[in-house]
C-alpha cells in the first residue's frame, strides 16, 4: 500500500521520463528527470498522503532519491 502511494505521488508530481508504476525501487529518480524543485512538490505530496511531516534531518537528496530510500523516510516516520 504504502509503495501503491509513494509511486502515484511520483507519478503526479516528479515529472519522470518513465512510468512511475513501472520503477524498480532502486532506480535513481534523479536519473530519470527528477529535478530539486519537483522533489519539494513530491514531499509536500507524500506529507499529505501519509499526514506526516519530513524533519528537517530527512531533507536531503537522497531521502527522495528512489522509491526504496522514499520508503524508508516513511517508516522511519512511522508510516507502516
Amino acid at each position: 500500500m504504502t509503495e501503491q502511494v509513494i509511486r502515484k505521488v511520483l507519478g503526479e508530481h516528479a515529472k519522470l521520463s518513465v512510468d512511475s508504476a513501472a520503477l524498480d525501487p532502486a532506480a535513481d529518480l534523479y536519473e530519470l528527470g527528477l529535478t530539486s524543485h519537483a522533489s519539494v512538490n513530491v514531499m509536500l505530496a507524500l506529507e499529505d498522503a501519509f499526514d506526516v511531516e519530513f524533519p528537517d534531518e530527512l531533507l536531503r537528496k537522497s531521502t527522495f532519491a528512489s522509491v526504496g530510500a522514499i520508503r524508508s523516510a516513511l517508516t522511519e516516520l512511522g508510516v507502516a
